[in-house]
């Protein structure tokens, strides 16, 4: 039987790793098993709800029958697929090794504290994987280099405004914009013009909200699968908008 205080520890914790995962573009699903099997290995039952911007999560002890409830907000983190992967592993140590919660506390805290990839590598290999793209939709060479130079661009710009916390509907908006007016210079040279503005915004796609709505709604998180969808519609939009800016700019080049 846990007391109060203990129970109150268990939950705060547990709301902590799970509003990390959701907000780290981890599908609900994957959040509830994870959480519980914490709980489980603490002799404790979690119920977890999810939405858009918060969760609801309750702690009950079967022994006592007590049970606590918070409501967490969710952070906006950047997505880690290698964090996410360290954080599930730790819900599965925490039951096959019969953690104690301090152990958890400890190791979870070493996972969220490791350092990211650096952000210049990860600006080169953005800009790889998008004039691959260039270059997969027929796009000549020349094409491809200045796809790559403009995602250079739209994603440095991306980065540099999410350091300052600016809205990210505004990000996508002003990102796209960049990027498509650089690759817009691809009209001046004799290539596949039209290929290399088309492609130059295809970093921006939200991928993940689309995919972790589609999965969220199959599995029966209708709401919160509905909310990731929508938001992706409306990334996609400002992408749109951002985009339609270039193309007003240089019609004239495309006629």
């Amino acid at each position: 039987m846990k007391t109060r205080q203990e129970l109150t520890e268990i939950l705060d914790f547990i709301a902590e790793y799970s509003t990390y995962l959701l907000g780290s573009g981890v599908h609900t699903s994957r959040v509830i098993r994870n959480s519980q099997r914490i709980g489980e290995s603490q002799g404790i039952d979690i119920q977890l709800s999810s939405f858009q911007k918060s969760t609801i999560i309750t702690a009950r002890d079967a022994a006592s029958g007590e049970a606590i409830t918070r409501v967490v907000k969710i952070p906006a983190l950047p997505i880690s697929f290698e964090r996410n992967s360290d954080l599930s592993a730790l819900s599965w140590d925490a039951v096959d090794e019969a953690l104690p919660l301090g152990e958890i506390r400890r190791r979870y805290g070493e996972l969220v504290a490791k350092p990211r990839i650096d952000l210049i590598f990860v600006l080169i290999t953005v800009g790889l994987a998008n004039a691959s793209f260039c270059k997969l939709f027929g796009g000549d060479w020349t094409a491809v280099s200045i796809v790559f130079t403009a995602t250079l661009v739209g994603f440095a710009a991306k980065q540099r405004m999410q350091a300052h916390g600016v809205n990210h509907f505004l990000i996508f908006i002003i990102s796209a914009f960049m990027a498509s007016l650089c690759a817009s210079a691809a009209l001046r040279f004799d290539c596949t013009a039209e290929t290399a503005l088309a492609t130059s915004v295809l970093f921006l796609v939200p991928g993940v909200p689309l995919i972790n709505g589609v999965i969220d709604i199959v599995e029966g998180h209708i709401l919160i699968g509905c909310s990731r969808l929508i938001n992706a519609l409306l990334l996609i939009i400002c992408i749109a908008v951002g985009l339609s800016a270039t193309l007003i700019m240089v019609k004239d080049g495309l006629l």
